[in-house]
């Protein structure tokens, strides 16, 4: 049976409409809440992003921002959202499509969102747990379970 309602498409909206609303609040409180900080992955050479030459050079599919305590000009619109951040010390503007983001991880609470990229089977997935930082490197390592234990299959549910 065609899904002709395009839930797929549905859900991957409300998922980065997550990110949105999680960047709005940061944006109304002036920093992120509490000990919340994310780390936002997105793909350099999308439609509609807008970083330096030099960056795209240096990140050709995709790069990954720590939206923390380093950050200026915050702006959160319907589709995307505009950041400064510092790249060895220079500041540059980065305009990210919330299209363009492939994923999305809290450490502080275990909690990311992760979207397959566009070419994949366009499909989107939940994963938890999904990142852990250490606090002697401060590198994040994502961790991805299986997707019988993350995803919820609805299967059993439909009419066959």
């Amino acid at each position: 049976m065609t899904d002709k309602i395009g839930y797929e498409a549905l859900t991957q909206a409300a998922m980065r409409g997550v990110i949105r609303d999680v960047l709005l609040q940061t944006v109304a409180n002036g920093a992120p809440i509490g000990n919340h900080h994310f780390y936002i992955t997105f793909q350099t050479r999308a439609a509609g992003v807008k970083i330096a030459d030099y960056l795209v050079k240096q990140f050709p599919e995709d790069m990954t921002i720590v939206v923390q305590h380093q950050y200026w000009d915050l702006e959160v619109h319907d589709a995307h959202f505009e950041i400064v951040l510092k790249f060895s010390g220079v500041p540059q503007h980065l305009t990210v499509p919330f299209a363009a983001v492939t994923r999305f991880v809290d450490p502080s609470v275990n909690f990311g969102l992760s979207f397959e990229t566009q070419s994949a089977a366009q499909t989107t997935q939940m994963i938890a747990p999904v990142a852990e930082i250490t606090e002697d490197t401060e590198q994040m390592r994502v961790t991805e379970t299986s997707s019988e234990n993350t995803v919820v299959k609805l299967d059993a549910f439909r009419r066959k």
